[in-house]
């Protein structure tokens, strides 16, 4: 029996709260849920007032922000490369993925993409605050989440010796298709 049910929220720090209510709203359709703001922190009581917003993601899936103005300006992890750290959002669709591409092309964001993973296509682009999102819709087929289920155990531990990555799913970019 597994012990978490789902999980609660998913939050990040926010250059401006207002803004990346507006931003979520306008590219990603997320409704604007809840809003807590609260000059000492509950859990440690430090004083360090925040303004905690939640955005509805669908399916019962929320994402917050927390804007911090007493803060240093934030930054991300310099040891850490900007792909790496990402949000990746769902869509029913490589047509919606494309239509919220066009959107915000349309209003000069950048968007990397589409890539082709062969299990699914994304996009990606940053936010307000320089979180890097990426939109994606599954292309896989029965077989090829078959075959990727099979082989998971056996990558993990082949990476986990040798820290090179294992030739188990090089089907998926090298352009051959599955042949397990």
């Amino acid at each position: 029996m597994a012990i978490i049910e789902k999980i609660h929220h998913v939050a990040y720090r926010c250059k401006n709260a207002k803004q990346t209510v507006e931003w979520y709203q306008k590219y990603l359709d997320m409704d604007f849920i809840l809003a807590i703001a609260e000059n000492e922190v509950p859990s440690t009581k430090e004083p360090d007032p925040y303004m905690h917003i939640f955005l509805d993601a669908g399916h019962g899936n929320v994402l917050a922000f927390f804007e911090l103005p007493t803060r240093p300006e934030m930054g991300r992890d310099p040891n850490t490369p900007a792909w790496t750290q990402h949000l990746a959002l769902k869509v029913d669709s490589v047509d919606t993925m494309m239509k919220v591409k066009a959107r915000l092309e349309a209003d000069g964001i950048e968007v990397i993409g589409p890539t082709d993973h062969t299990i699914f296509q994304s996009i990606y682009f940053f936010d307000p605050s320089g979180h890097r999102l990426e939109l994606a819709a599954n292309t896989s087929t029965p077989e090829m989440d078959k075959e990727l289920d099979r082989v998971k155990w056996e990558m993990l531990d082949e990476w986990d010796r040798t820290k090179k990555a294992p030739e188990h799913a090089r089907w998926m970019h090298d352009g051959k298709g599955l042949t397990p």
